[in-house]
């Protein structure tokens, strides 16, 4: 008889990057575990006995997300020297990362808990919090370039903070609706435009009083 060939060990990681592609492609309700285990290679006990069930797949797949595919705008905001610079790498990389062929486009953070049925609102509260803590780190290296004089005494930082995230989620829904790479680098170029420069709560130039010609 001849020998039985050796079993081939299960890659996890790999069976993670293969589910992460699969929830970024279709969401979190659009993808069945028998989606998950075809995708994969593998049968159901086989998924339970890796990732216990779908929901907590789920959520190691959002957590690897951050570390692999997503990982740029943790980079981005803390790696350059001034706030501005960070801001605009971010969104430049977005435009890149939103739009790359390789995997689906957009932020699997941003899509894969639309349209999802009561039952499954907790994962929606999952996505619903990372965006929000996002938006919280914006807001922190933006008061950050308040106190180091970068920005203007009076920058409204969270009005700011709260506008990149919708930017970037804008960027995100526009790459799945077919938006180019060079569609998305000019939407980056123009929300950098928004960028304040003078003191927010100050005089209009024509409103300032003569004998304060500094505040002009």
């Amino acid at each position: 008889m001849a020998p039985r060939g050796r079993r081939r060990s299960f890659d996890r990681d790999a069976a993670l990057t293969t589910a992460t592609l699969l929830f970024w492609e279709r969401g979190y309700e659009g993808t069945s575990v028998a989606d998950l285990t075809q995708a994969i290679g593998i049968n159901p006990p086989s998924l339970y006995a890796a990732f216990t069930d779908k929901r907590h797949l789920f959520d190691e797949v959002v957590r690897a997300y951050g570390h692999t595919f997503g990982a740029f705008l943790g980079d981005a905001l803390r790696e350059p020297a001034t706030a501005h610079e960070a801001f605009t790498r971010m969104l430049r990389e977005a435009a890149v990362e939103y739009t790359d062929p390789s995997h689906p486009a957009g932020c699997l953070v941003i899509s894969a808990a639309t349209n999802v049925p009561p039952a499954s609102a907790d994962v929606q509260q999952t996505l619903r919090e990372q965006r929000n803590n996002n938006v919280r780190a914006f807001e922190h290296r933006l008061r950050d370039a308040v106190r180091d004089g970068e920005l203007p005494d009076g920058t409204d930082v969270r009005a700011l903070a709260v506008y990149y995230a919708t930017v970037i989620q804008g960027m995100s829904q526009q790459a799945r609706d077919g938006a180019s790479r060079h569609d998305l680098r000019r939407v980056a170029e123009l929300a950098m435009r928004a960028w304040p420069t003078t003191p927010v709560d100050g005089p209009a130039p024509d409103r300032a009083p003569p004998q304060s010609p500094s505040r002009i």
